[in-house]
């Protein structure tokens, strides 16, 4: 006879449950091959949703939770827009999966990797939450503005997983907030709060194009080419802040220089994309790449400011 406790018991006590399900006590390298995958899985979410909205398949599934009253998934008679749609709505299954899994993973290190704990929880409720929102998307006939805000939810959950990526290795290093004087943190709080402004910019200014998702969707009524340089203008300025930043943070032998290096050569890539698609009437696959460098370059300026400012800190690197 087995001297575990039986499962109802267990059940109201989370340790003696993780003890059962034999969760990782450490963190090893499956871990990290898992947050990768979360984060490529995130990002492919940003990737496969450009795909729904360009190629008009916003509706191929014309309901939610149910792909059509009858079926829960595409039927043949839907053709490509459903098979896009559906393909499109099966992610929220892998990302949800992969997020479940990396809790599950830290949740015997929740006390000494509390950092990891709420990052990893706070992606597993936000892919719970995202897809409420996807749904409501549906519902509403592709509101541009609920649209607009699921693609920033999406953007969220792709910053927040790759904080996770770099939070792993954070008890082996010690933070940069330690070496970063209060110029530089406040200079990552203005080129944060810049780039929010641009990406929220550039949202309005999708919402306001041709590339609505479905013919039959409205569009959010401003002026998308005045919203193009209004878009267009904190991009520059972002560009030679972050330039500006990453030259004197070199000249100080910061650590943190590469990052800004980084950051730099992504708002240049982004801000020429968006030159290219603005003059040649916004080809589908420009805008496709658009939205998923956006949310690559909001991924980079999330680290960057997390390392630089310190917050979540392992208790290692608090002591």
């Amino acid at each position: 006879m087995s001297n575990r406790p039986p499962l109802a018991t267990t059940v109201k006590n989370p340790a003696s449950l993780a003890r059962r399900l034999r969760l990782p006590t450490r963190l090893d390298r499956k871990v990290t091959v898992l947050a990768w995958c979360s984060f490529v899985a995130q990002v492919l979410v940003i990737a496969t949703g450009g795909a729904v909205r360009l190629t008009s398949s916003g509706l191929g599934c014309p309901t939610w939770p149910l792909c059509t009253p009858e079926s829960l998934v595409n039927t043949p008679e839907m053709g490509i827009h459903g098979l896009i749609e559906f393909g499109n709505r099966t992610l929220t299954g892998l990302v949800g999966g992969l997020a479940l899994a990396l809790l599950l993973c830290v949740f015997q290190l929740r006390a000494q990797r509390k950092d990891l704990y709420i990052l990893a929880s706070s992606v597993l409720v936000g892919v719970m939450a995202q897809a409420l929102v996807g749904g409501i998307t549906v519902l509403t006939g592709l509101n541009p503005f609920i649209v607009g805000f699921h693609y920033l939810a999406s953007l969220t959950l792709v910053c927040l997983s790759a904080l996770f990526v770099d939070r792993l290795g954070a008890g082996a290093r010690t933070p940069a907030s330690l070496a970063s004087p209060r110029w530089l943190k406040n200079s990552l709080w203005a080129t944060a709060s810049l780039t929010a402004v641009t990406v929220v910019l550039g949202v309005l200014t999708t919402g306001a194009g041709p590339h609505s998702g479905d013919a039959a969707a409205g569009r959010n009524g401003f002026n998308a080419v005045i919203l193009q340089h209004v878009h267009a203008w904190p991009s520059y300025l972002l560009i030679v802040m972050t330039l500006l930043l990453a030259l004197v943070l070199h000249s100080k032998k910061h650590e943190s220089w590469k990052w800004a290096a980084l950051l730099v050569a992504i708002q240049a890539m982004q801000a020429a994309l968006g030159i290219f698609q603005a003059r040649n009437g916004l080809p589908e696959l420009a805008v496709g790449f658009h939205m998923v460098l956006a949310s690559l370059l909001a991924a980079t300026t999330a680290v960057i400011f997390v390392r630089t400012q310190g917050y979540l800190m392992s208790q290692s690197q608090q002591a």
